[in-house]
């Protein structure tokens, strides 16, 4: 015969429950995260922020995988950095967010991709050039398309010399440069990596960040480069 033996440890007959342990909250209760609409709506934010930088990373992955078509990439990709940027205006978010490395570490996220692009500010089909049916590296360009690229130089050039020197004065104009440039040529030239140099440290820059006067003198001498770079192609 074998002893009883009992399902699980017996529990002193002197024990009695210490009942300010017990939980406090009310089960059938809904519990609020947010105290006010202002604090609501910053979590919200904070929330789609932490989305964007996510599908910016599958949308990085999908990419190079060829699982999405150039145009569709670029498309969504330019979306998904423009609201990620319009978020951060909000200086409650911003003050929240700190900067993309304390966020990520607050919410121990690994997008590496997603950190590239976004340090970058634009798509890689915009940084790099790429094939596009559009443009050709002969006379058969579009007239139209080689008049705007041009004039895309000379606006962002006047915009040096009449003292524009804000981050969001100069980089969507310098965006308008190299997004031109790509529909009239696929091919590398002198200068084009200044472009994209620029742009990355432009879009590091805070909004009403100011560049220098020695940094506005480089970038003036780098874009006239790269102008007569950008002509040299289309002889």
């Amino acid at each position: 015969m074998y002893p009883n033996r009992q399902a699980y440890a017996p529990t002193p007959h002197s024990y009695i429950p210490n009942t300010t342990l017990s939980a406090t909250i009310n089960l059938d209760e809904e519990v609020k995260l947010a105290e006010s609409r202002a604090e609501r709506d910053l979590h919200d934010s904070l929330a789609e922020v932490f989305s964007i930088i996510i599908t910016l990373d599958e949308l990085e992955k999908a990419y190079l995988k060829d699982a999405i078509s150039e145009s569709d990439y670029t498309e969504i990709c330019d979306r998904l950095l423009k609201q990620y940027k319009a978020l951060l205006t909000d200086e409650a978010v911003a003050r929240e967010f700190v900067d993309l490395e304390t966020f990520k570490s607050k919410w121990d996220m690994e997008v590496p991709r997603a950190t590239e692009r976004i340090r970058i500010g634009l798509p890689s089909t915009v940084t790099a050039p790429t094939h596009n049916s559009s443009a050709t590296s002969n006379n058969g360009t579009s007239g139209t398309l080689i008049l705007e690229a041009t004039q895309d130089f000379i606006t962002f050039l006047d915009a040096l010399k009449l003292g524009l020197l804000a981050k969001d004065q100069l980089h969507p104009l310098l965006s308008d440069v190299i997004q031109s440039v790509n529909k009239v040529t696929d091919r590398d030239f002198e200068g084009r990596g200044k472009i994209v140099q620029w742009l990355i440290t432009l879009n590091q820059m805070k909004a009403t960040e100011e560049v220098s006067e020695d940094q506005a003198r480089e970038l003036e001498l780098d874009m006239n480069s790269a102008y007569q770079g950008f002509k040299a192609t289309l002889k």
